[in-house]
């Protein structure tokens, strides 16, 4: 989702304009970053918390010269993903947990068991048949062919 499609769904949601569903938008844009440029922690609960990290001038080189260059200093906006944001991505409706679970029951997420799809049964059916291709091997050697 780009920033004109969360305009465009804010305005049909909130059953207001683009125009000012954009504003809307670019206003909370506006404050967040006039709070990371003040150094502020921002925190949207369920959602996550943006923060501002300062990183110190380092001497860089330039790979393609090898010239040493000076990096300065900066400060570079993060943002940390909130665990009620990290479990509804995880586990969106129709995904499998990540937990282990017993193939056939339920588990305690209210989520079904996955089930075996037809490559885990063909898995299984090249684990319990023979190798052929050792016997053929052996055979030609016993017959003096080369291999």
């Amino acid at each position: 989702m780009n920033k004109s499609e969360l305009v465009e769904r804010l305005a049909e949601r909130a059953k207001v304009t683009k125009k000012r569903a954009e504003q809307v938008v670019n206003l909370v844009f506006d404050q967040m970053t006039q709070a990371l440029k003040r150094g502020e922690r921002i925190e949207i609960r369920g959602f996550g918390s943006f923060t501002s990290k300062a990183y110190p001038a380092y001497t860089g080189r330039n790979p393609r010269t090898g010239e040493t260059i000076h990096v300065p200093a900066k400060r570079l906006p993060f943002f940390k993903v909130g665990k009620e944001l990290k479990e509804r991505v995880d586990y969106a409706p129709g995904a499998r947990p990540r937990s282990p679970v017993a193939v056939g029951s339920d588990d305690a997420s209210g989520y079904p068991a996955p089930a075996l799809d037809d490559a885990d049964d063909a898995t299984e059916d090249l684990a319990a048949a023979p190798d052929d291709d050792d016997d053929n091997a052996h055979d030609d050697e016993s017959e003096g062919a080369i291999v």
